[in-house]
């Protein structure tokens, strides 16, 4: 069959696309930036594409449908309604029309009290239900892989990695079901194989704490021994609430309160429906031994925010310095240069508009590897100029000039890390 999956780029999608081809099927990857040489991808944008007009020229032979696309939170035109309901609602029902009735949705377990995230996946799912009642939506619990993380579960590495301790958000006895990726995307083949309509959670065999689940992972890791710590839940739900006031990463209110609910199975589980029995997390991870590139990952995940935060901060710093230095100061610091201290104080303060904008970006992620990129070919500019025309600054004491050097190695290493998928 040809299956047209949306997402094929995420965590899960890109299991399930593999997976799919494994099976020997065809896979047309509906993606927002097809990558260069994947002649199976087309482009797709679901905060914009929510009419089935905008779908039906792409379903062209086409006889499956699976939507693994999704938002954690909302960003511009990403909102959860044209993400999570308008533009899968307007590519089912021009699957429909067409006479396609393989219809899969990846959904979410949890409750829609949980937040809007899970809200509007479910009323996707009823809509699809009600438009085709072969549709299969899947809700999965917690979904892992050894070949790599995203979002929740790139957090939970990294918490398990963390040197000398393990932190426990309220004493973490909140229940998992963890499913590995790989036993999940088996599940969406067979969905789409066997197609038995109808709304199906699906976990792993075992129900584990979520305190279970970290030492797990940090026992795959070879992570040294750690003194295990309860985080109070006052302070989770604090937490939880400054994640959802910076709107960035994936923990939350409803991540939150998905932990607390415990992100289980309360029905008949999918694996059972469609006869391909998951594998449990322990079994999983002694099949494959962590490398060390794993754990470069896990203990990175917190250090690189807290890198691009502090260079930010330097960049707007400096901006402010050389806004707001008197100009007396500016032209006693050009002194004995090429430059006269009425140009002197101009580029001063061209560049402190400068370095204060890239600051802010830099904090906003805006564009990131253009900023970054910016901002490397600034230092280095910096470096060179001021290096060639006040010489003496290469020996100052406070190595001032110098410092630029291991900045921009830096700013390398965050653009090197920059893609998340």
């Amino acid at each position: 069959m040809r299956v047209l999956v949306t997402g094929a780029y995420g965590f899960i999608g890109a299991f399930v696309a593999a997976a799919l081809e494994q099976a020997g099927h065809a896979v047309v990857r509906a993606v927002r930036y097809p990558r260069g040489g994947d002649a199976s991808a087309i482009t797709c944008d679901l905060a914009r594409d929510v009419d089935a007009a905008d779908w039906r020229p792409r379903l062209a032979d086409v006889d499956a449908v699976v939507n693994c696309a999704g938002i954690l939170r909302e960003r511009g035109a990403d909102t959860f309604d044209a993400v999570h309901v308008r533009a899968p609602l307007a590519l089912f029902g021009a699957a429909v029309q067409g006479g396609i009735t393989r219809l899969v949705q990846v959904s979410a377990l949890g409750d829609p009290a949980d937040g809007a995230f899970v809200a509007s996946k479910h009323r996707f799912d009823a809509a699809a239900l009600e438009l085709h009642a072969g549709a299969v939506v899947l809700r999965p619990s917690v979904v892992y892989s050894v070949r790599g993380s995203y979002g929740g579960t790139s957090l939970l590495r990294a918490l398990a990695a963390l040197p000398g301790v393990v932190l426990l958000p309220a004493g973490g006895q909140q229940r998992l079901q963890p499913l590995a990726a790989e036993d999940f995307a088996r599940i969406v083949v067979a969905a789409v194989e066997r197609p038995m309509g109808g709304a199906r959670e699906v976990g792993g065999p075992d129900t584990v704490t979520l305190r279970d689940y970290l030492v797990a992972w940090r026992r795959w890791l070879h992570c040294a021994p750690a003194v295990e710590l309860a985080i109070p839940a006052v302070l989770v739900r604090v937490a939880a609430a400054l994640g959802e006031r910076i709107g960035a990463g994936p923990f939350g209110r409803t991540t939150r309160r998905m932990l607390e609910r415990g992100n289980i199975v309360r029905g008949v589980d999918a694996s059972d429906a469609f006869g391909v029995p998951p594998r449990a997390l322990a079994d999983v991870l002694a099949a494959t031994p962590s490398q060390v590139q794993d754990r470069w990952h896990a203990r990175l995940y917190f250090v690189l925010p807290l890198l691009r935060f502090t260079l930010a901060l330097l960049w707007i710093g400096s901006g402010l310095l050389g806004l707001l230095l008197p100009a007396a100061a500016v032209a006693t610091a050009s002194d004995s240069g090429p430059l006269d201290p009425h140009t002197a104080v101009g580029l001063a303060r061209a560049a402190g508009a400068l370095d204060l904008v890239l600051g802010v970006l830099c904090l906003s992620r805006w564009r990131p590897r253009l900023v970054l990129a910016a901002m490397a070919a600034m230092a280095a500019a910096y470096t060179v100029l001021i290096g060639s025309a006040w010489p003496r600054y290469w020996l100052d004491p406070y190595g001032g000039l110098v410092k630029n050097v291991p900045i921009l190695a830096a700013l390398a290493v965050l653009l090197a890390t920059e893609e998340r998928r």
